[in-house]
């Protein structure tokens, strides 16, 4: 019959020896050194190893969701879906084990499930070692990756193996278009000019060098990787970009410079200046300049100073900066009329390196220096046509460009500028452009001579006796007679010529009273010659005679053409208080 054994006739059919059959298959699951059990469908251990019952005390009979629940949940679930289970861990003690669990059927059923532990103690330390090994080299890639200098390496054959970011952006390339190059190639391509790596190759020690490629420049260090046997087996370079560190260094030395030639132009500046830097102010008309002064110091406007030589347009220049907004910033002074007309562009504008014979370096002109502060001109129509060009087009815009650069720079400065010429006449006769006169006369200021300010005279002539005297260790005065005279010269050089000859006078006079005698002998000259001609007095009578009998009639005669003493002192630029005194003096009524 079909799906049944024929048994011969006469033939018995042998039985099994069961116990022997479960001996064999015990020693068999023994010989595998692998702890393996078969659980039934409840979770009953029908057969255990000796490597289960040994090292997961698993015996025949236990129930393993009590021994390990989270095995037999897995054993549940394999024997509900019919599929293998891997890789699942077990620990007893101090031992791990890796799990098997496979589904076992009869025909069309689940009876039970096998599983297979194999213990992982070993694999698992060197997974874990792996894992470190792993996470050490996701570490250094990112530190390599975010590292501003840029890095190459290279394996021992000169091949490039790795480039960060850095190295991309200082190369200008991209990692995909060279890695897997030479060294040489990357040469002959043009990625680079020089290799720092082929030198390591070459002479087998670190090599620093400097690059200059694409606008830039860089530090390149060059350090090889030995092996045991001292074979080359890596080279890493390192780059560090220094444009910028280039630039900010040319900078610093430009402000350097700038610093230094300020304070080098302060001491040729440096001249002998009064303790106080008073303006001595009695007459009305320099009391009008003053307030003009005070106002336009507040503004932002070019000012033009007027007046005749020695009047005082620097110490102006002084009051306007130091009432200024500007006054924490520096005031340069430059003279155009004592510089050579060949150097003259190049003290107001600077120049580069090599600008002209004798440019041994860069230097920044006085428009610079003055950066934030106030450029003083004194003597502004001494200053040459091609010079006048340039400082219109910088007052227009406000950038300089130094003599043989290429790139202007921004400077905020205020111009303040003096001249004792007329400009209006220059004007006319072509030698000062007319634009640039427009310019600068932004604000006129007209500062008065010595014989416009008469009520002055005497003030400034003691303030400056008792400066140089003190300046001198001394004491010293003037006597009647000296200070008439000095009163009666009419001073051409104006406030610097007056200054001059009172230190002068207290220097030379042996005396404490500086009398008529310790004058000058053009002191003299000038009073005779105004006084001779108008009076024809006997050559008998000192000066003080002639001057008394001179003041004398000039009072009487502006008392009977004016009538009172406010006409006459308006009359005469003197104050009324003055003209009481002396009318009183003489007796004159």
């Amino acid at each position: 019959m079909t799906g049944k054994r024929e048994i011969k006739s006469g033939s018995v059919e042998p039985k099994p020896d069961t116990t022997h059959q479960e001996a064999f298959n015990s020693a068999q699951y023994n010989a595998m050194g692998d702890g393996i059990i078969s659980v039934d469908s409840t979770g009953v251990v029908i057969l255990s190893d000796r490597v289960s019952r040994e090292s997961l005390n698993i015996y025949p009979g236990s129930s393993l969701s009590e021994h390990f629940p989270l095995l037999w949940s897995t054993v549940v679930e394999t024997m509900q879906d019919r599929r293998p289970r891997f890789e699942l861990s077990v620990q007893k003690g101090d031992t791990s084990f890796l799990v098997t669990v496979s589904p076992v059927m009869i025909e069309a059923g689940v009876t039970g499930a096998i599983c297979v532990f194999v213990e992982n103690t070993d694999l698992e330390m060197l997974s874990r070692q792996l894992r470190s090994f792993q996470e050490l080299t996701k570490e250094l890639v990112a530190v390599i990756d975010s590292s501003s200098e840029g890095l190459w390496v290279y394996d021992g054959e000169g091949t490039v193996l790795r480039i960060n970011p850095a190295s991309e952006r200082i190369n200008r390339v991209k990692k995909e278009d060279v890695l897997g190059l030479t060294a040489h190639e990357l040469v002959e391509k043009g990625f680079i000019d020089r290799s720092a790596a082929l030198e390591v190759f070459a002479c087998k020690t670190v090599v620093n060098m400097l690059q200059s490629w694409g606008g830039r420049k860089l530090i390149v260090t060059g350090t090889p990787v030995f092996d045991d046997e001292g074979r080359i087996i890596r080279v890493v370079i390192s780059e560090r970009d220094i444009t910028e560190i280039d630039k900010l260094q040319r900078e610093l030395e430009d402000q350097e410079a700038i610093k230094g030639q300020f304070w080098h132009h302060m001491l040729e500046q440096q001249q002998v200046e009064l303790a106080s830097h008073t303006v001595i102010a009695k007459s009305p008309c320099m009391l009008k300049a003053l307030r003009q002064a005070v106002k336009v110091s507040s503004a932002d406007s070019s000012v033009l100073i007027l007046g005749e030589s020695g009047v005082g347009k620097g110490l102006f220049a002084d009051l306007i900066h130091k009432n200024s907004n500007r006054s924490g910033k520096p005031m340069i002074k430059i003279n155009c009329g004592a510089i050579p007309e060949s150097l003259i562009e190049s003290e107001l504008f600077g120049h580069e390196k090599g600008a002209f014979t004798g440019a041994q370096g860069a230097k920044p002109g006085y428009l610079e220096l003055a950066d934030e502060g106030i450029l003083f001109l004194d003597e502004i129509a001494e200053l040459p046509l091609a010079s006048q060009v340039k400082l219109l087009r910088f007052l227009e815009d406000g950038r300089v460009t130094r003599l043989g650069g290429t790139a202007g720079r921004t400077v905020n400065v205020r111009i303040i500028a003096a001249t004792h010429r007329d400009l209006e006449k220059m004007v006319v006769e072509k030698a000062f452009r007319l634009d640039l006169y427009y310019r600068l006369n932004v604000i006129p200021l007209y500062i008065p001579s010595l014989k416009e300010r008469q009520e002055c005279l005497l003030p400034l002539v003691r303030h400056y006796v008792d400066y140089f005297a003190r300046k001198n260790g001394g004491q010293k005065r003037l006597a009647r007679a000296a200070a008439d005279a000095m009163l009666a010269y009419s001073y051409p050089g104006n406030v610097r010529e007056l200054m001059n000859l009172c230190e002068r006078l207290v220097v030379m006079s042996e005396t404490e009273v500086i009398d008529i005698q310790d004058l000058p002998a053009n002191i003299f000259s000038s009073v005779a010659e105004q006084v001779q001609p108008m009076t024809g007095w006997p050559r008998e009578m000192n000066l003080e005679q002639i001057l008394e009998s001179v003041e004398r009639t000039l009072l009487a005669d502006a008392m009977k053409e004016h009538g009172n003493q406010y006409r006459m002192a308006d009359a005469l630029g003197v104050n009324q208080s003055t003209v009481g005194r002396k009318l009183k003096k003489y007796g004159i009524s």
